[in-house]
C-alpha cells in the first residue's frame, strides 16, 4: 500500500499541478474556530483545479483513500485528532466571470439582468463585492459572511431574508463518477439551511447567480448596513462559526431565544463558552479545543431538550477523526 507520500508524489508525477501540499497541516489555520488537528495530506490545488481534481479523486478511489473537502472552514469544527487521509481545500479555486445576458434579458439602457459564475473557493464577501462593482444586485446578503461561495451554496446560506438557493442559476459539480455536470438552480433538495449537494460527495466547482442591475450605492448602502449588524451582534468579537443551531420556525422562537430564556448565556466547557451577547454563538475564548466545543454544543442541546422537549440541530458541522 501507498503511503501518502508515495502517493501524492505519484499523482503529481501523472498530473500537472499548481498550488499547496502540506503534510500534517494543523486545521486550526483553516477553520473560523481557530481549533482542529492535523491533516494528514492537505491540498490546495490553484489553476489546475479542473483537470487535477478529477484524476486525483479518481486515484484516490482506488487506492481507498478517504478524501475531505473543505471550504471556507467557517461552519466547521475539527476533530483535536485531526483528519485522517487528504484534505481537499477548494480556497485555492478563485475567480468569476459575467455571463452577457441574451436580447431578452437585456433593457434599453444595457442588461437589467446577468449572471455571473464564480469559483468555488471565491469568499462569500469577495463575492458580494464583485456583484456590487458590477452593480448587479442578488448577493448583498453575503456582505461580512465568512466562508465561500461554493459554501454558501453547499450550505444554502440564508439571512436577512434571503438565501443562496434564491438567486442561484446553476451549479458545475464533478460528480462521482468524476465528470464535471451542470445542476440547474431550480433543482429540487434545497431547504432552510440545506442542499441537495449535502447528500452527496459531488464537489462544487463553480456556483452561477441571477443578479439584476440596481444603482451601485443602494448596493454598497445595503451590505454596510449588514457588515455593521454582524458587528453589532459580535460575530467578529471571537473565534466561531456564528450561529452554533439552526433555527426552527415550529420552536416559535429563535434558537438564541429558546437558550437564553433557559439563561445559558455564559454557560462554558473548557475554552468554549455561549456567548454573553448571544445566546445562539459559541466562542473560542482563546484556549478552546475542538472537544471543548463538541461538548458545550451537546450541553446546550441536552439542556434545551430537558427543559423545553425540542431538539435543537447543529449548524456546525463536526469533522474528523473523533
Amino acid at each position: 500500500m501507498l503511503t501518502l507520500q508515495k502517493f501524492i508524489e505519484k499523482i503529481n508525477s501523472r498530473a500537472k499541478f499548481d498550488g499547496l501540499v502540506r503534510f500534517g497541516e494543523s486545521m486550526a489555520l483553516h477553520t473560523t474556530f481557530k481549533t482542529g488537528g492535523p491533516a494528514d495530506l492537505w491540498i490546495q490545488p490553484g489553476d489546475c483545479f479542473p483537470a487535477y481534481v478529477p484524476f486525483l479523486l479518481k486515484e484516490a478511489r482506488a487506492g481507498e483513500i478517504p478524501v475531505f473537502v473543505l471550504g471556507g472552514g467557517s461552519n466547521l469544527v475539527v476533530s483535536d485528532r485531526g483528519i485522517r487521509g487528504i484534505t481537499l481545500d477548494t480556497g485555492g479555486w478563485k475567480g468569476h466571470e459575467v455571463k452577457i445576458p441574451d436580447a431578452g434579458r437585456r433593457g434599453s439602457r444595457g442588461p437589467e439582468t446577468a449572471r455571473v459564475e464564480f469559483r468555488s473557493g471565491t469568499p462569500a464577501d469577495q463575492a458580494a463585492e464583485t456583484a456590487a462593482a458590477l452593480g448587479l444586485s442578488g448577493l448583498e446578503f453575503l456582505a461580512g459572511m465568512p466562508g465561500t461561495a461554493g459554501g454558501a451554496v453547499w450550505m444554502n446560506a440564508r439571512c436577512y431574508g434571503h438565501e443562496a438557493a434564491g438567486v442561484l442559476a446553476e451549479t458545475l459539480v464533478l460528480d462521482e463518477n468524476f465528470e464535471y455536470v451542470k445542476i440547474p438552480g431550480n433543482v429540487t433538495g434545497f431547504s432552510y439551511k440545506k442542499s441537495p449537494f449535502q447528500r452527496t460527495k459531488a464537489v462544487i466547482v463553480s456556483v452561477t447567480f441571477d443578479l439584476v442591475s440596481r444603482p451601485v450605492r443602494e448596493i454598497r448602502e445595503e451590505m454596510e448596513d449588514h457588515r455593521r449588524d454582524r458587528k453589532a451582534k459580535g460575530h467578529y468579537r471571537y473565534p466561531s462559526a456564528g450561529s452554533a443551531f439552526k433555527n426552527n420556525r415550529a420552536f416559535g422562537k429563535p434558537a438564541g431565544k429558546l437558550i437564553d430564556e433557559l439563561g445559558l448565556r455564559g454557560l462554558s466547557s473548557g475554552g468554549a463558552r455561549v456567548a454573553p451577547f448571544h445566546g445562539n454563538i459559541i466562542i473560542n475564548t482563546g484556549n478552546a479545543s475542538s472537544a471543548d466545543i463538541r461538548n458545550l454544543a451537546v450541553l446546550v442541546a441536552d439542556r434545551v431538550r430537558a427543559e423545553t422537549g425540542l431538539e435543537l440541530e447543529p449548524e456546525i458541522l463536526f469533522a474528523g477523526e473523533w
